[in-house]
């Protein structure tokens, strides 16, 4: 199975407010930078939507390794939580609903359709492909903030 490396980061300006988000795909010697964004979000639809851009631009099966300096994605996967709010019908531990639910759904599926590992990063340090993916989400924002 192809090993792929993703890099991933969400950014907002205000929350809810601009929001922009960058994700880097590594395979073999290719590396390919995608990103994007919205006028009106959230840091947390932003953290989610690079992820899933990401996996969606993955043409078959891969091993991925994916790092996010983001607890809420990471978290949700490796400390099972979503396995928790799918059983209780997208409701979360406190009994509200999830938010965010069709990415948290969108992201699911995807992460059914490849090997996916989460790893989280320490953001704003010294990795250098966070703070790439960090600089490509501001500089998404950038062209919401009119």
């Amino acid at each position: 199975m192809e090993e792929v490396i993703i890099y991933t980061d969400g950014a907002c300006s205000g929350n809810p407010g601009p929001g922009g988000w960058g994700s880097i795909l590594m395979y073999g010697e290719h590396k390919k930078e995608v990103s994007g964004g919205k006028k009106d979000t959230t840091n947390n639809v932003m953290e989610l939507t690079a992820v899933i851009e990401a996996l969606k631009l993955l043409k078959f099966k891969c091993k991925v390794s994916l790092y996010s300096d983001s607890a809420y994605v990471v978290n949700a996967f490796n400390q099972k939580w979503i396995y928790g709010w799918m059983k209780n019908g997208w409701k979360n531990a406190s009994k509200e609903p999830v938010k965010n639910k069709e990415l948290w759904q969108e992201l699911y599926d995807l992460t059914k359709m490849h090997e996916v590992t989460f790893i989280k990063v320490k953001g704003h340090s010294d990795n250098e492909y966070n703070n790439r993916c960090d600089e490509m989400a501001r500089e998404a924002i950038t062209k919401f903030n009119t």
